[in-house]
């Protein structure tokens, strides 16, 4: 139920972003808006993520991100748990744009 609800918060927040997803990593995890996990299988992943190296290529909801080195830049902020019941989100990174995108 929390991850839907984050799902829909994030959801809400894209349009206002310009349809982005600026991503920045915060060191604290108070500062990020998602707690993100990072699954060593596709299988369990919510979120399929390709990271980009240019910021044109990391429009919508399609898990395509461009890390920013400033918070002010970002869209999302968010922060990596080593534990997967903490997250919000469970991703996995591809090595392929075509695989980007949500699972479940």
């Amino acid at each position: 139920m929390k991850n839907i609800f984050f799902l829909f918060v994030f959801l809400m927040l894209v349009p206002f972003a310009g349809l982005t997803q600026n991503i920045y990593v915060t060191k604290y995890k108070s500062e990020a808006d998602v707690v993100v996990y990072i699954t060593k299988y596709k299988s369990d992943a919510d979120l399929i993520v390709y990271e980009t190296t240019y910021k044109s290529d990391a429009k919508g909801c399609s898990g395509i991100w461009y890390f920013t080195e400033y918070k002010s830049d970002a869209d999302v902020k968010i922060w990596y748990t080593q534990y997967k019941s903490e997250a919000n989100w469970i991703i996995w990174y591809t090595k392929y744009k075509s695989e980007a995108g949500w699972r479940k």
